[in-house]
């Protein structure tokens, strides 16, 4: 079983051989921060791990940043797991810890006043990071179309999160 940040990483190992300054790049432009525990200080620790389960090999390669040290490739068995692991994560339905639940749940604890301005400082929230997105979807025009889908999708699930609010004001 591989971890969301380790699926991340090795499915951007498994798109081509990476370094860590490049795949921080990339989880940066493609905003896999906002949906994966994944920051640059962890990716090398990613890559030790699945260097050790066999799942990616460091390769000699050309030093595309002045600071990347090692640049890792998908081994055939990292392929295969990359690929198990991809095809669960999209079939199967997880669920989703939000701590938003767990707030509702105790918002009789809290004066109604206060609960209508925590919703509306969620609405304000949630209409700004939808605005990001879109924005850094907008600079993905021309990513191959997994990625786009990966905005679309949270595009989605903030417009729906939009609505939602708007009925609860």
């Amino acid at each position: 079983m591989l971890t969301d940040a380790e699926l991340t990483v090795l499915g951007l190992v498994v798109e081509r051989p990476r370094h860590g300054y490049e795949l921080d790049e990339v989880v940066s432009e493609r905003g896999m921060r906002d949906w994966t525990a994944l920051g640059f200080s962890s990716i090398y620790y990613v890559l030790g791990k699945l260097r050790d389960r066999g799942l990616v090999a460091e390769v000699e390669a050309e030093r595309a940043h002045p600071k990347a040290k090692k640049t890792f490739t998908a081994t055939e068995a990292g392929r295969k797991a990359c690929a198990a692991a991809a095809e669960a994560a999209i079939a199967e339905l997880r669920p989703m810890h939000q701590p938003v639940l767990v707030g509702l749940a105790n918002s009789p604890a809290v004066p109604p006043e206060r609960v209508a301005a925590a919703l509306a400082r969620r609405a304000e929230a949630v209409g700004e990071r939808l605005a990001e997105v879109r924005q850094a979807a907008d600079a993905q025009k021309h990513a191959p179309p997994f990625v786009r889908a990966i905005f679309d999708y949270s595009i989605a699930q903030l417009e729906a999160e939009a609505r939602w609010l708007e009925g609860m004001t």
